[in-house]
């Protein structure tokens, strides 16, 4: 029986003549840190909005001046003052209200509105000033009963209309509520979305206040 030879051990390498590199200290990666708007920029950029507002509204009235002024037909003229009436609404003051008293405006012109007219500036104007109201009586929870107001008043109007006067057959025309309510409901869609981003918005910029108030160093 033969005997394994026993192992020759071995003798570690030499690290004499190794030179190890240190490793580079790693920078933490700079965090891009927010500016901070001075009180200045902040009553500058609050006078601009209030400009940007005002220009808005200005406009918008005007404009809706110029269709009421300007012959046209009865379902263009209806669907241009429900739908800038409720977007001059949005620039805030008395705007809207301004819009709703320019329905009138076409019997002040030298050739006067449709004969439809006198039926729709009574009817659509109080139901208009209705949804003024209740659009200003709080935020974007109120719109859907502004709208089911507006739209309940026409529409009843249309059913039982001529059981009152035989010769009120204007509000039951499909053009008529399909018209009315398009530009109600256009011009109350962007009054919701228009609410909805600025309650976000203000509360962003509240959220960032905060921390700009945490992050000044005593």
């Amino acid at each position: 029986m033969t005997e394994r030879p026993e192992p020759t051990p071995t003798s570690p390498p030499d690290l004499a003549g190794v030179t190890v590199e240190p490793q580079a200290p790693v920078s933490p990666v700079p965090t891009r840190r927010r500016r901070i708007r001075t009180p200045a920029e902040l009553r500058h950029r609050g006078q601009f909005l209030a400009f940007l507002r005002l220009f808005g509204g200005i406009m918008s009235v005007l404009a809706l001046a110029y269709f009421m002024w300007t012959p046209g037909e009865w379902p263009t003229l209806l669907l241009v003052w429900v739908l800038l009436t409720l977007l001059a609404d949005e620039f805030g003051g008395w705007f809207g209200y301004i819009g709703l008293a320019l329905g009138g405006l076409g019997y002040f012109s030298p050739e006067p509105p449709p004969a439809q007219w006198l039926v729709i500036l009574p009817l659509v104007g109080g139901a208009l000033f209705s949804v003024l109201l209740i659009k200003h009586s709080g935020g974007p929870l109120v719109l859907p009963f502004a709208a089911v107001l507006y739209a309940g008043v026409l529409l009843a109007v249309g059913r039982y209309g001529t059981k009152i006067d035989p010769q009120l057959t204007l509000p039951a025309n499909a053009t008529f509520q399909r018209t009315a309510l398009l530009a109600m409901g256009l011009g109350l869609g962007f009054s919701f979305v228009r609410q909805l981003t600025g309650i976000i918005y203000r509360a962003v910029l509240r959220r960032q206040a905060r921390q700009d108030t945490g992050n000044v160093p005593a």
